[in-house]
């Protein structure tokens, strides 16, 4: 426990905090986007920016929020209709976080990405001048996948995640200090006695011990899994970024854990 609390100590120094938001945090199994969720994210996003702290924001929801307005009950599997659904929700989508964060005081910015962005020098550094120049001026970036255009971020048999993958290449973009990755698993678990399971409260590194502990799963609403959670968190470890993985439904989440509370799981970043 000492040992867990001394660890916390160094969000005490995080200056730009990353925070990805999965599916299932703001979305109910229903598919309707869910408001009380998003305005708690949205309040605790605002304190952590006035207490001086860089926020960027890497959020899901798109294609749930098309999917309410399209009356689908169901995350569709055809990419086409899961295209025509982000076309749909994305507008919903800022429009409902452009209103919590209003309210807050807070400004905010969409930014919309595809892994390809990654990969080309050009569009790579003029997304790197946008993402400074809205930190700069203090406006929140919400960035999401632009899902309209892409293909492969959104085929679920590719399993890249939930934008798990664009959160960590978006850390070592803008040369994040912490990645928080918001879930509804409350960090990552190891059996305990009589079937249970227990938190673990950080991770000094990443190795195959770890990700035995990961059990396959399922959700409607979202495609990413632990597993995908710990490829993004070993990537954005190794270049020196600590990463906390929590359960976003948790009351007031990211103000306990950027006070250094024992909340999820840490995963250390790895010394440069």
């Amino acid at each position: 426990m000492k040992k867990s609390l001394k660890y916390r100590q160094i969000i005490a120094d995080v200056r730009r905090v990353v925070v990805k938001i999965g599916s299932r945090v703001l979305v109910q199994s229903t598919g309707r986007p869910d408001m009380r969720s998003m305005g708690k994210l949205a309040r605790n996003l605002a304190q952590i920016q006035r207490a001086g702290r860089e926020v960027v924001v890497v959020t899901s929801g798109a294609i749930g929020c098309g999917m309410e307005a399209l009356g689908m009950r169901e995350r569709p599997k055809a990419l086409p209709d899961l295209q025509m659904a982000a076309a749909v929700g994305q507008g919903r989508l800022m429009a409902r976080y452009d209103r919590l964060f209003s309210a807050r005081g807070c400004k905010v910015g969409q930014v919309l990405l595809t892994h390809a962005d990654f990969h080309h020098k050009i569009r790579l550094t003029n997304a790197r001048r946008t993402l400074e120049n809205l930190i700069r001026h203090r406006v929140i970036p919400l960035i999401n996948e632009n899902d309209v255009v892409a293909d492969e971020e959104i085929r679920a048999d590719l399993a890249l995640g939930d934008n798990d993958l664009l959160a960590s290449l978006l850390v070592k973009l803008i040369r994040a200090d912490l990645l928080i990755i918001l879930s509804t698993v409350d960090g990552i678990r190891a059996p305990a006695p009589k079937g249970r399971t227990t938190r673990i409260r950080y991770v000094e590194s990443i190795n195959r011990s770890v990700f035995a502990l990961v059990k396959a799963g399922h959700s409607a609403m979202s495609k990413g899994g632990m597993e995908s959670k710990l490829r993004a968190a070993q990537s954005v470890a190794q270049s020196g970024c600590s990463v906390v993985i929590a359960d976003g439904r948790q009351r007031n989440v990211l103000t306990r854990i950027m006070n250094g509370e024992d909340v999820g799981t840490l995963i250390l970043g790895a010394p440069l």
